[in-house]
């Protein structure tokens, strides 16, 4: 398994606050993590804006300057003056508060040291508290019985800190020593903190990693491999570690010693550790080159050996000795059958000896409309999940003598998304998590190739008038464009419906069913039809899914949401004065491009988080990761692109648009609040009506606590009822 990788319940704003699970956590929406798929550009690429006569708005992106703070506080009371006195405010904001703080949530833990570990948020454990059950009392479902080792908001309160919970990194060796991530109001920069978890507590004189944007892998129980901002500016132009050191129990950070050097045109260096059942470890370092490629290294007692995986490839796992890799090319080095999407194996002992000539072995091919999502080992067997016809399944491989693989495929519900919420090389038992649309959350006990539902959600919102199907629209190009509807039984197809349309469409991140609580509650229960579409730029198909709509090929992307939006009206379902559209991150971005190039189309546009000036994204917050994604204003012809596309510069004086609810974080350091401060005053030169709305805490996300989130969810959903309800 990823020992390093035990728990992490911050929901990078992508899919916030409306998806399901995240591949380790079934509690809190989540989705890709957009500081991780980063990607930099060759040479720095000039700020197309540089001065105030080019963009008066730059005084904005200084976050914490007095005068964006008045301009942000002003915004704020303007929002929520006109949003919180709507009557059904009140009613939304307690009803989101309570889910946010249901203690009847499926508390999923990980494995660690011989016991079930849980981290927990509630009422009255704001910040969180981190838990550890036996494995007997656990497995045997109904509600354990819970020790608190550590207790986030008493920590916090102690030491004068807006401390986020982060998750944890723990050795491998005998499991009792972890590493412990926090941030500051939910930054992703980190401060790392060595923790006993027998004596529960710090360990006094231990490690201790001032804040940076880091990672790090125990390498023995007295040394740990770190990439961090080792002295100041060290960093790439992206924002991100590119220096790699072993730094040993007792050393000051001036003398660890360094092991792995990249470039400052990388993207990254990150740092994990696998081990399996079998007693293989090994520190992984991988090299962030460009967006989608990497350099992946071992670090063994001998040195580096790099290997000679396709730059579009990425290692997920150890299991049996074998690393368990993800190529997302064509690897014909390897031989022809090797092709992009699949899962191969390579022996660890030959991948040391022989790095630059790997054997590869076919694990898993997926097909045409199939991919791979999560990928996780126990004792006994490979855990995969996939997606098919953007569908949840998941198979239990095993590994023969002979180097050959089989799968089993995993009796579970149909029509569900289908999560590894946690599994251990030192144990023979998986957890799933399995859930739907309209189907509560459930915890399945996966014990070899056989799966028990142990524990389930109890219904949220009333499910019981409504019903879920999978249409498909049809792009320009003629490639059909799968999306599901949950709508009210016997839907009136009079255009009459009020109807939110979600998307992402970016990073090869999935579409797949969910079940929310809080879109339920607030918007199915009234009536609303919730759509989810799954559009180019995403993975649900695979590589070449995702590449259709990368950089100057966006477009692409954009004609496909917009399809989606041109079937429902052409079926019925709802017209353009009851349609809306909500996105975060780089959904945010696909929301201002709808705004701006298909005005008519939607009455209600949520633009979350998002990134909307593309000739500037370089240069604000970690936006240079993202040059594979987007592209790069130093390339003359994705400057033309992103210029044509960019909502920050292509909103018009003269044209009509809905008015929009634009929110994000000021914490936010990765994609960065500027974006939308811009685009909301550019909004006000114009005259155009706009909501603003900035949480002051929280991070890539709508809070840094569930009192904070559940506020935001409330404001989106008042916004929603207004524009699409009322009459």
């Amino acid at each position: 398994m990823i020992a390093d990788f035990v728990y992490r319940p911050r929901t990078p704003m992508t899919r916030l606050p409306l998806t399901a699970i995240a591949t380790s956590i079934a509690l809190l929406a989540a989705g890709p993590v957009l500081a991780q798929d980063g990607s930099a550009r060759a040479a720095a690429a000039p700020a197309p804006a540089a001065s105030a006569a080019d963009d008066p708005y730059l005084w904005l992106e200084k976050v914490d300057s007095p005068e964006a703070m008045t301009w942000v506080r002003a915004e704020n009371r303007k929002t929520l003056t006109a949003l919180e006195a709507d009557p059904r405010f009140p009613g939304y904001n307690a009803q989101a508060l309570a889910l946010a703080q249901a203690k009847d949530r499926i508390p999923f833990a990980h494995r660690i040291d011989g016991g079930l570990w849980n981290f927990w948020q509630d009422a009255e454990h704001v910040r969180g508290i981190w838990r550890v059950a036996t494995p007997k009392d656990y497995d045997a479902g109904g509600a354990p019985k819970w020790k608190t080792v550590l207790d986030l908001d008493k920590v916090a309160k102690s030491e004068h800190a807006n401390w986020v919970w982060e998750g944890a990194q723990c050795e491998t060796v005998h499991e009792n020593l972890c590493m412990l991530s926090l941030s500051d109001g939910g930054e992703d920069a980190v401060t790392m903190r060595e923790f006993d978890l027998r004596k529960g507590r710090f360990v006094t004189g231990g490690f201790e990693l001032p804040k940076s944007k880091q990672s790090g892998a125990w390498d023995g129980t007295d040394a740990l491999v770190v990439a961090r901002e080792w002295t100041p500016g060290e960093l790439t132009e992206s924002g991100y570690p590119y220096v790699v050191k072993r730094l040993k129990r007792g050393q000051p950070l001036s003398a660890a010693v360094e092991v792995f050097r990249g470039q400052k045109t990388d993207v990254s260096a990150e740092v994990s550790s696998l081990a399996d059942a079998q007693g293989h470890q090994v520190v992984v370092i991988q090299r962030g080159v460009s967006f989608f490629e990497s350099e992946t290294s071992l670090l063994t007692p001998s040195g580096l050996r790099t290997l000679g995986l396709p730059r579009k490839a990425s290692v997920q796992e150890l299991f049996d000795g074998q690393l368990i890799v993800q190529i997302k090319e064509d690897w014909p080095a390897a031989g022809p059958q090797f092709k992009q999407g699949m899962l191969v194996s390579i022996d660890l002992a030959q991948a040391i000896a022989k790095p630059g000539a790997l054997q590869p072995t076919v694990l898993f091919a997926p097909t045409a409309r199939q991919s791979v999502e999560t990928v996780a080992g126990t004792k006994n067997g490979l855990v995969v999940t996939v997606l098919d016809n953007v569908r949840g399944r998941a198979q239990v491989f095993t590994h023969a003598h002979d180097g050959s693989w089989t799968g089993t495929p995993i009796a579970l519900p149909d029509n569900t998304s289908v999560h590894i919420a946690a599994a251990s090389e030192h144990s023979p038992t998986a957890w799933l998590s399995v859930a739907g649309y309209l189907q509560p959350q459930g915890q399945w006990r996966l014990e070899g190739t056989q799966a028990r539902l142990v524990r389930s959600l109890p219904a949220k919102f009333d499910a019981s008038r409504d019903e879920v199907e999978q249409f498909e629209a049809t792009a320009k190009d003629g490639t059909k464009i799968p999306y599901f509807i949950v709508h009210p039984k016997g839907m009136a197809l009079d255009g009459s419906n009020p109807t939110i349309l979600y998307a992402y469409g970016g990073f090869a991140v999935s579409e797949s069913p969910y079940y929310s609580p809080t879109m339920g509650k607030l918007w199915l229960e009234h009536g609303g039809v919730w759509v989810d579409a799954s559009i180019r730029g995403g993975g649900e198909f695979g590589p070449a899914w995702h590449e259709a709509g990368l950089k100057t090929k966006r477009q692409t992307t954009f004609d496909d949401f917009a399809a989606v939006g041109h079937d429902l009206v052409s079926r019925g379902v709802t017209t353009p004065r009851r349609l809306g559209i909500m996105g975060g991150s780089n959904g945010g971005l696909l929301m201002g491009v709808q705004m701006t190039q298909h005005p008519d189309l939607w009455n209600a546009v949520d633009i979350q988080v998002p990134l909307l000036d593309m000739l500037r994204f370089e240069q604000i917050a970690a936006g240079a990761s993202w040059v594979g994604e987007y592209g790069s204003v130093a390339n003359p012809d994705e400057r033309d692109f992103l210029a044509k596309i960019s909502p920050y510069h292509n909103l018009r004086r003269d044209t009509k648009y809905p008015q929009a609810l634009v929110w994000t974080t000021t914490k936010d350091d990765r994609v960065g609040p500027q974006h939308a401060r811009k685009f909301a005053a550019r909004l006000a030169e114009y005259g155009i009506p706009y909501y603003y709305y900035e949480v002051i805490e929280g991070g890539h996300g709508s809070g840094a606590n569930l009192k904070e989130r559940a506020h935001t969810n409330a404001v989106e959903y008042t916004y929603f009822t207004r524009q699409l309800m009322d009459k």
